[in-house]
């Protein structure tokens, strides 16, 4: 838990301004689906908890297509290559 709170407060609230109760419970929703599906951690050998799609254990290939996604309107992004 501790880890997890850290976390939000480096990448999250310490970097964007929360206008009410509302809108943090949308952006800790959001942030909590990223932290546990794509986010690595360094304790799982840099795998997320519960990944969606598996992620390869080795770099892309030169020249791969790299696809991003942007989290929290940019302020965190998620890259994937491209199938």
């Amino acid at each position: 838990m501790r880890t997890l709170i850290g976390s939000v407060r480096r990448e999250l609230t310490d970097r964007m301004l929360i206008l009410n109760e509302r809108h943090l419970a949308r952006v800790l929703t959001e942030y909590e689906t990223h932290f546990n599906t794509h986010r690595p951690h360094r304790s799982l050998r840099q795998r997320p908890p519960n990944p969606q799609n598996p992620i390869p254990l080795a770099r892309p290939a030169s020249g791969t297509t790299i696809h991003r996604t942007p989290i929290l309107g940019g302020l965190i992004n998620e890259y994937r290559p491209a199938a």
